[in-house]
């Protein structure tokens, strides 16, 4: 084994390689068919408010309508993004397609972000031309049909996200909460007009827009780590402090970990005794991968680079 400094041997075949596979696909699956039945919810629940608004006219519940709508929508790019990556790598795409999932999360961006001009732009409109909201207690009723729609859906995204490890799911399922509370607003809104005070309707349309742009702030941010590639700092201390617990590993450096979709990347240099045969440097690294892809959540794939230990790490050899 030769021992210059920048020798290494390298080892990244796939540990269960049958069962990680099948594991990509369940949860692909599971993501698509949330991402279904929450599609189905919101407009459902979009549609019912809809028929209301056009029974009242009441401009806080239009806007609270298209956010639904367009909470709806986000469902379409995140199931594409879902499907795309269940596609095997090829020699053009060797990591797959499971970046497609950040793209699909810079369009709910987009998305939400619309939605939150048109509403705008409604609200500024009634308050400088007013107009009679017809029924304030149906828009009370629309503005709670609006939150338990969202709140079921909220809980449902949030749940299966998380146990898929998918960022994006968890991220639409927290956005879809926040709306729910906004439509509790046009609850808020319906009880001003019913005491005689009209201006609240926009008021409140304005203050779903403030809402929507908050929302915006956070999912944009995290859509932007995902694609500069950013991960959270815990998961790199984790990794590095499970690869030093590895007998036989004297030194762990060079980590570098990224999403891929909702799984995560990894490759490390791991510095190893000088006098190890080729064979049993490459043992020691796939002992690496194994606890590495066991210890830290959605690790799917690790490269172990192993080195000699040279000059000062000599004196740490038993």
């Amino acid at each position: 084994m030769g021992h210059g400094h920048g020798h290494r041997f390298g080892h990244g075949h796939s540990h269960d390689s049958a069962d990680r596979v099948d594991h990509a696909l369940e949860t692909s699956r599971r993501g698509l068919r949330t991402l279904g039945w929450s599609f189905a919810a919101l407009l459902a629940t979009a549609v019912a408010q809809l028929v209301l608004v056009l029974v009242t006219g009441s401009v806080a519940l239009l806007g609270d309508t298209i956010h639904n709508f367009a909470d709806a929508l986000t469902a379409v790019p995140l199931g594409i993004a879902f499907l795309l990556g269940r596609r095997a790598a090829t020699r053009r795409y060797t990591y797959g397609l499971g970046r497609a999932e950040d793209l699909a999360g810079v369009v709910v961006v987009l998305v939400v972000a619309a939605s939150a001009v048109l509403v705008g732009y409604e609200s500024v409109l009634r308050l400088l031309d007013p107009q009679p909201v017809g029924h304030p207690w149906v828009v009370a009723v629309a503005g709670v049909i609006g939150f338990a729609g969202n709140e079921l859906v909220a809980r449902y995204r949030i749940r299966v996200g998380r146990e898929i490890g998918s960022a994006a799911l968890v991220a639409d399922g927290v956005h879809a909460r926040t709306d729910g509370f906004t439509s509790l607003a046009v609850v808020a809104g319906a009880a001003g007009v019913a005491f005689g005070f009209p201006a609240a309707d926009p008021i409140v349309g304005l203050g779903i827009t403030l809402a929507i742009v908050f929302v915006l702030r956070d999912a944009a941010k995290e859509v932007f780590r995902r694609l500069l590639d950013a991960v959270d700092p815990a998961s790199v201390e984790l990794a590095e402090r499970t690869a030093l617990d590895v007998e036989g590993v004297l030194g762990a450096h060079d980590l570098r970990m990224r999403w891929i979709g909702h799984q995560l990347r990894a490759e490390l240099a791991v510095t190893v005794a000088a006098d190890l045969t080729v064979g049993e440097a490459h043992v020691l690294a796939h002992a690496v991968e194994h606890r590495l892809v066991h210890t830290i959540p959605r690790l799917a794939a690790v490269v172990v680079h192993t080195e000699p230990a040279v000059g000062a790490e000599r004196a740490h050899l038993p």
